[in-house]
């Protein structure tokens, strides 16, 4: 029996009706919908990029050789997959440097889009979210998928994305023989990506076993709630009122984000998961350490602005935003038993 299963509960039941993602990059549109605008004064450029097939930290590198300084001058707001067409933000500090052309940077799978100034450089999670726009192909049943997309616009669960984990769940085995030492990893970039796959599994397997255990909707004493595009978060008082308040869209119940602390929930929420995680009490142990301090995460996932339209027969186009963080896939596998023809898996 695998100890780390990955075959999570849907919400709405597994999908019946089946479709093809990611045909080609053109199929999966990603644009970036930053925090702020850059103020056009101070010694960082701000860079827009459209970027066909290539991930993020490429981009970054090689802006870095554009401008011939280290990676440690380029900032963004967050990684982009490969296999999509993606608009973002990018920035180089380049003090005294008073303008810059972009037009040799250009290539067949890279088009700069915007250069502006500003005073700060550009930090990880500086954005309000990403909308997508995608093309789903050979859907098997048009009248189900309809049905499926009046359904998630009352949330879906936030699981992580199997990207996180890598191919073949790569990421998520090498962060457990990580935490047990049972190998070293000098590249701090893919330390990180492999300890953050473990961390994001438990919190995955706690949701998944929320909606297993009827739970997805009900407050249990002590437990943790977050309010709707924010990340502040505060155990239950009053539960019928907040109840109210989360069927209204406007609470999120949390999962946790295992790391060292005590922990954020308590009474029969602290017990409940507690229990769950029992059993990996020696990795969870091993995550304190790596110096992670414990977090939440909403449970729930809203499609904002989801709009939708049947080009043709077994074709549809839709597009909707998420939260930094979110997974666009996460709301797909309550859409329909996908293939991803992008995937390298």
């Amino acid at each position: 029996m695998n100890r780390y299963p990955t075959d999570y509960q849907y919400l709405y039941g597994k999908p019946q009706c089946t479709a093809v993602i990611r045909t080609s990059n053109e199929d999966f549109l990603v644009t970036e919908i930053p925090a702020f605008e850059p103020d056009g004064e101070g010694e960082h450029w701000y860079i827009k990029i459209r970027k066909n097939g290539e991930n993020s930290d490429w981009v970054a590198k090689q802006l870095a050789q554009f401008f011939k300084v280290t990676s440690k001058e380029i900032g963004y707001a967050g990684k982009k997959d490969r296999h999509a067409i993606t608009e973002q933000w990018f920035s180089v500090c380049l003090p005294g440097v008073k303008t810059i052309s972009m037009l040799a940077f250009n290539s067949a799978s890279i088009e700069v889009l915007d250069v502006q100034k500003h005073s700060r450089k550009l930090r990880t999670g500086a954005l309000k979210g990403n909308k997508f726009s995608l093309y789903i192909r050979d859907v098997s049943d048009d009248i189900e998928f309809a049905r499926r997309l009046a359904m998630i616009e009352k949330g879906v669960p936030n699981y992580f994305g199997e990207q996180r984990f890598g191919i073949a769940g790569g990421n998520l085995s090498r962060g457990i023989s990580l935490l047990k030492e049972e190998f070293k990893e000098r590249n701090r970039n893919k330390k990180g990506l492999y300890i953050s796959a473990v961390r994001s599994w438990f919190f995955n397997h706690l949701l998944s076993e929320r909606i297993q255990d009827q739970l997805w909707s009900k407050i249990m004493a002590g437990d943790v709630l977050m309010l709707d595009g924010s990340k502040s978060h505060f155990v239950a008082d009053d539960i019928d009122a907040l109840t109210v308040r989360m069927q209204e869209l406007d609470l999120h119940l949390t999962g946790p984000m295992c790391g060292r602390g005590r922990p954020i929930v308590n009474d029969t929420a602290l017990q409940w998961e507690q229990k769950l995680l029992a059993e990996y009490a020696d990795i969870i142990e091993r995550l304190e350490y790596t110096g992670l301090s414990q977090d939440r995460r909403s449970i729930r996932l809203l499609a904002g602005n989801l709009q939708s339209v049947c080009v043709q027969p077994g074709v549809w186009q839709i597009s909707f935003e998420l939260a930094p963080g979110s997974f666009a896939t996460s709301v797909l596998r309550e859409l329909c038993d996908y293939r991803d023809a992008g995937s390298r898996s």
